[in-house]
């Protein structure tokens, strides 16, 4: 009887090993034959809640989609959240559990700069590639093997903007930034060729995440006389930053730059009228017709306008775009590959991802450019009358 027990269990071990072959991971296990394991650490909440919403709502929105119409191979695609609250400390956590106890393929995250960056350890030690949502250069510059981006990093968008900013006659300029990741970032960037474009910054001003008043750096910042102001945010700072320039005597000549970052909705709604004029660069699906009607890019991209927003009541926003192309540049490497794939099968077919045309742009990875994005990419905008309109078009 001893021996009849002994062989049971030895039969039942067999059995939980066989159902847990594959799960995700660097041990060159194949994934399990029900649904495909995707993390998302997203910021939910927290300052950065504008960003992470909108990218949860996408994901949601296409993986109902791409299961509808068979999923990989046949195998439905699921997708595990988890909110980082906009914290680096709670996004290393999630990271960490998605892949340790739920087996996931491959994590799609962070929603900023500093909490992917914290997250890329967690990735490269279990073996599953990250495709974060930040649009930090440092994230695919401090080149990992395991990281991608779907963003526009800020070496790209950094001259985009301060060329459009010289043509403007722009030679003295004021910067704000945030002291985190992604201020500090496109601060970097900026300082790192404002040479090349015959400008010089006159005033370099920062705040902290959570900062209600902006108004002695601006003070300050008026006090040095710059042409300009160039602001680096993603939070709800960018529109107290606003609103104070609107209320400061003598601002009203001083016009206010901006990245991608500002590309949100609760700008808009944050600052009211002190958004007026505030002109940015971001990627094209702001105003639609950027893409150029008739091309396949704009094909993809109003479709998915079309499928978000009879589903929410609201347009996408950039981020929402960023999240779409995370889901399927992961999935179209998916059905690149068997039906058994491992985890590090799966980041070397994202790598051999090219002229994949998404709503960010169109991706084209390679051994050493895990973005693969250009200044082709992005367009310039204006705030007129509450919303975006393409710069050109508003002067």
């Amino acid at each position: 009887m001893r021996r009849t027990r002994i062989a049971s269990a030895i039969v039942v071990l067999a059995m939980i090993a066989t159902a847990f072959t594959g799960c995700a991971g660097s041990n060159g296990a194949s994934q399990p034959d029900d649904a495909i394991r995707i993390g998302a650490v997203l910021s939910l909440t927290g300052p950065y809640a504008g960003l992470g919403e909108p990218e949860r709502r996408a994901i949601e929105l296409e993986v109902e989609r791409i299961n509808a119409e068979g999923g990989v191979n046949g195998r439905e695609v699921e997708v595990l959240f988890e909110d980082d609250g906009t914290d680096e400390a709670r996004a290393v956590a999630a990271a960490s559990r998605l892949i340790e106890q739920e087996g996931v393929v491959a994590l799609i995250g962070a929603s900023g700069t500093g909490q992917s960056m914290a997250m890329r350890q967690e990735a490269e030690r279990g073996g599953v590639a990250q495709v974060s949502l930040a649009g930090g250069s440092v994230i695919t510059d401090q080149f990992n093997p395991w990281v991608f981006q779907t963003p526009w990093p800020n070496r790209v968008v950094v001259p985009f903007i301060l060329g459009e900013m010289r043509a403007a006659g722009v030679e003295r300029l004021a910067l704000i930034a945030d002291s985190g990741g992604y201020g500090k970032d496109g601060r970097d960037a900026t300082m790192a060729v404002i040479d090349r474009f015959g400008m010089e910054v006159v005033a370099d001003e920062q705040f902290n995440r959570g900062d209600t008043d902006m108004t002695g750096q601006l003070t300050k910042i008026r006090s040095a006389e710059p042409d300009a102001i160039l602001m680096w945010a993603a939070g709800a700072e960018a529109a107290t930053i606003l609103k104070n320039h609107d209320s400061l005597t003598g601002m009203d000549v001083l016009p206010v730059y901006g990245g991608p970052g500002n590309a949100r909705v609760e700008l808009l709604e944050g600052a009211g009228s002190a958004a007026e004029g505030f002109q940015l660069a971001a990627g094209h699906i702001l105003v639609p017709e950027a893409y150029g009607p008739g091309t396949e890019a704009y094909e993809v991209a109003t479709g998915f306008i079309g499928r978000f927003t009879d589903r929410y009541g609201v347009a996408p926003d950039i981020f929402a775009g960023h999240a779409y192309d995370a889901i399927h540049l992961l999935v179209d490497a998916m059905r690149r590959l068997p039906e058994e794939f491992t985890s590090s099968d799966l980041r070397d077919e994202l790598e051999r991802t090219e002229g994949f045309v998404a709503v960010g742009g169109t991706f084209t990875f390679t051994p050493t450019d895990h973005n693969g994005l250009s200044e082709d990419d992005l367009s310039f905008y204006r705030v007129v009358d509450g919303t975006w309109a393409l710069a050109g078009e508003a002067r």
